[in-house]
């Protein structure tokens, strides 16, 4: 039945593809609604499909790889549970929030790992990044806003969002598969073993999900995080680069930069901090976390999601987006440093008028009487001269 099921979902899925094909931008949407809807017929639930995340990337473009897993449950298989992650500063001052957290709550390696969170009968894990951001296994939107208002502080909290950001998948549990990343869909299960003891802290509190995959939990997120705390990144560039939008457009116009010097300089150094923040933080984007470097089995689970998220290409684009505003900037600056030695030059030029009109107004006099002074005797020796010839 369950096959039959999935080969006529398959053939009205192909139907749908090909009628859609002139609506590209909504494709990754519509697969996903036939996904699910193929998934809950073939299990014969009534219940509706829950939203999907906003983002368009590799995920949501391949999110019918995750139909087989969704569409045919085995005995062993949780149930589809959410993956929910949140940023709302730039940076989270770790240390100011240890007091507000539960006792059971620990480092664990870059991040603080709270191993129990109940809120709304809802029972997951936290993983709270210092890059502003924390990911939530088995916890919703609704929870994760909750958590944060009531353990983020806004002295913990360094350079507060304007917005949160956020990004959403799920994920099950199965001890007879693979740990893996499949379409959208993250499956928890078996690992290889890992090549240092002490990759795994000792005496770990009781946590909601598996022990077993907690390093896989945690590798997951921290690709998670990076991608929220890029999109941010992504967001706030956005305004600054609709905030310049302005000044190639003024300098067509009128010739000239429409901003002052001080105003340019305010925003180049807005400019530095987008790179600053981007490249050379400790939690950048660009750089593979050192644990990964001894654990290759965790740098997969990390590359595979940090890969379907686009991590890397969204990072290029942002540095590329970076470096087209600073040379624009650079122009300006040029513009206004020609501006201000033309003018320097005018001043020098009318410094110069003023102080010879000064000159002739003091020493005119004398001059003028030293000058007719000479003329006058130079007249008189020449008569007498003559007279005497």
């Amino acid at each position: 039945m369950h096959r039959a099921a999935f080969a006529n979902s398959g053939r009205i899925f192909n139907l749908t593809q090909r009628k859609t094909c002139s609506q590209p931008a909504n494709l990754a949407f519509v697969w996903h609604r036939q996904c699910r809807s193929f998934a809950h017929s073939a299990q014969e639930l009534p219940s509706e499909a829950k939203p999907k995340p906003k983002a368009s990337t590799p995920l949501r473009r391949t999110a019918a790889a995750s139909l087989p897993i969704r569409s045919n449950p085995t005995p062993t298989r949780s149930e589809i549970k959410p993956v929910f992650t949140l940023a709302t500063a730039e940076r989270y001052a770790i240390q100011g929030l240890r007091t507000r957290l539960p006792p059971s709550a620990r480092m664990l390696h870059d991040s603080y790992w709270v191993p129990t969170w109940k809120h709304n009968d809802q029972e997951g894990e936290i993983f709270i990044f210092t890059n502003g951001t924390f990911v939530c296994w088995g916890l919703g939107e609704e929870e994760a806003m909750a958590f944060a208002s009531r353990v983020l502080i806004p002295t913990a909290e360094i350079g507060r969002l304007r917005e949160p950001e956020t990004e959403d998948l799920e994920f099950v549990t199965d001890p007879t598969e693979n740990t893996r990343l499949q379409g959208d869909l993250i499956i928890l299960g078996q690992s290889p073993p890992l090549n240092a003891e002490d990759t795994m802290p000792k005496d770990l509190p009781p946590s909601t999900l598996p022990k077993e995959t907690l390093l896989a939990r945690y590798a997951y997120s921290q690709a998670l995080s990076r991608s929220t705390a890029l999109s941010a990144l992504e967001v706030q560039l956005e305004n600054y680069l609709s905030s310049v939008a302005v000044l190639p457009d003024a300098l067509v116009r009128t010739g000239k930069p429409g901003l002052g010097r001080k105003a340019l300089v305010k925003k180049l150094g807005e400019l530095l901090k987008f790179r600053q923040g981007l490249n050379l933080n400790r939690e950048n984007f660009s750089d593979t976390p050192d644990l990964y470097w001894a654990e290759p089995v965790l740098e997969g689970y990390f590359n595979s999601l940090s890969n379907a998220l686009e991590v890397r290409a969204r990072t290029r684009s942002v540095n590329d987006k970076i470096t087209y505003a600073a040379e624009m900037q650079s122009v300006l600056r040029e513009l206004l440093t020609e501006t201000s030695a033309h003018r320097m030059e005018l001043i020098i030029i009318a410094l110069i008028a003023v102080e010879v009109v000064i000159c002739l107004i003091r020493d005119g006099p004398e001059l003028w009487e030293m000058l007719t002074d000479g003329k006058d005797e130079d007249g008189t020796a020449r008569h007498t001269a003559h007279r005497n010839h």
